[in-house]
């Protein structure tokens, strides 16, 4: 079936606000897309993981960095860092922290509806 399911970020369908973080969900047609900011300061093992009480965390984030520096790195040891412009596959078990002091501004689609939920 052809279509076009479009929504603006000005009114998302739900916010989520853990310490330092901002998540707009946008839900469309069978899709559920998040812009993601985290606050100079963050870190996903203080900010997110107290209300999702797992040891790393455990989603699988599939999206794009649109101003900021991401770090992360796996339970492994691998790490890597995001930067503006960049797209991005990362797998669950990992920590991450925001490098700098300019917020991370990015969109998230494949944790969009799950990520940050306690």
């Amino acid at each position: 079936m052809a279509g076009v399911s479009s929504k603006s970020f000005d009114t998302p369908d739900e916010t989520r606000t853990p310490d330092k973080t901002k998540m707009e969900v946008l839900r469309l047609s069978g899709a559920t897309v998040a812009r993601i900011t985290f606050q100079p300061g963050w870190k996903w093992s203080e900010c997110v993981k107290p209300l999702v009480g797992t040891d790393s965390c455990q989603a699988r984030h599939v999206g794009t960095i649109v101003t900021g520096r991401l770090h992360v790195v796996h339970n492994d040891g691998t790490e890597g860092e995001v930067v503006p412009g960049d797209a991005y596959v990362i797998e669950p078990g990992h920590d991450a922290w925001v490098v700098g002091d300019d917020s991370v501004v990015g969109f998230e689609f494949e944790s969009a509806e799950t990520y940050a939920r306690g």
